[in-house]
């Protein structure tokens, strides 16, 4: 039997969304399991979990996903306090929902 998987999203406004997800997927990509990126998608395997991240149109969506409530708090944390301190000039903020 498996376990369930675990899914939160934030929807961040941006003007810039290419920009950090690119900047993201290069952070992670040196201190991760395997990180896969375009401008407009990217694909993170961490030992906690996945992210998928999604440029859109003054949006970078944010999907993260785990086998536990802890584990999926770790991969909220990580991936949210990254992009908020990546883009504090812009005063990005990351509200996740569970989905």
């Amino acid at each position: 039997m498996t376990t369930p998987l675990l899914s939160a999203e934030a929807a961040v406004s941006t003007d810039r969304p290419s920009r950090y997800l690119t900047q993201l997927c290069k952070h992670f990509a040196h201190k991760i399991e395997a990180a896969e990126f375009s401008e407009e998608r990217g694909d993170l395997t961490f030992g906690a979990g996945k992210a998928e991240l999604t440029a859109e149109t003054g949006v970078l969506r944010l999907r993260v996903h785990a086998d536990s409530e802890e584990n999926l708090e770790r991969m909220q944390h990580v991936v949210g306090s990254h992009l908020v301190r990546f883009g504090q000039r812009d005063e990005l903020a990351v509200d996740w929902s569970r989905i």
